[in-house]
């Protein structure tokens, strides 16, 4: 069986202490969807603020002087958005995994596409490793590293990599509620904006509720 999942690339800084975190290994992966602990939403969170926590320019308002929205700013103004990681594909029968690359993000899931309709292979999945996804008629091949002469591989019809895909988005989405109801109950006073950039770093089209917090 083959089985897709977006994953976040985390980490926890030693000396986080605006909200609960849970620890992680360094480079770690943490699947996105709705059955997250509260710690976990939290920890999602920090790691996409932190990512995008990157001094003011090109016009954006300055940094609050507070350390919550000083932390919160890069998310809630900058555009394009990063989300380090991507999505992580596993045969539970072989054992082969296929990861995201270093310097990729879930900003561009989307990209996943681009062999189900029809296009040889997809943009961008990061470096080291290297995976690659390319078309061969009605098949896909997953390549772990494009970089080893000896990488494995992962095959699926591109039927399931479409099911997956969609898999995949009921994930985000799950998770982007998830994400909602925690910063109501954390960070009140960012939620409606930190909800909205959450969507954005995420490429979800996510369901309306959340617009009547």
């Amino acid at each position: 069986m083959i089985e897709m999942q977006p994953v976040l690339e985390v980490f926890r800084p030693d000396e986080f202490t605006l909200w609960p975190v849970a620890w992680s290994e360094p480079f770690g992966y943490l699947p996105l969807g709705g059955t997250l602990e509260p710690i976990e939403v939290g920890t999602a969170v920090m790691r996409i603020a932190e990512a995008n926590d990157v001094d003011p320019e090109d016009g954006r308002p300055p940094r609050p002087a507070d350390a919550l929205g000083a932390f919160l700013h890069g998310l809630l103004t900058m555009d394009p958005l990063f989300a380090p990681g991507g999505m992580r594909v596993t045969d539970t029968v072989t054992g082969t995994t296929l990861v995201p690359g270093c310097c990729s993000g879930i900003e561009d899931w989307r990209e996943w596409f681009l062999v189900v309709d029809g296009h040889p292979s997809t943009g961008y999945l990061g470096h080291d490793p290297d995976p690659l996804a390319e078309r061969h008629g009605d098949i896909v091949r997953l390549t772990v590293d494009a970089e080893r002469d000896d990488s494995p591989l992962i095959e699926l019809p591109v039927t399931d990599l479409r099911r997956l895909l969609a898999d995949a988005e009921r994930d985000l989405i799950a998770f982007h509620a998830l994400a909602a109801s925690w910063a109501e109950q954390h960070i009140a006073a960012h939620a409606v904006p930190l909800t909205a950039a959450l969507a954005r770093a995420l490429d979800i089209r996510p369901t309306a509720h959340w617009r009547t917090m």
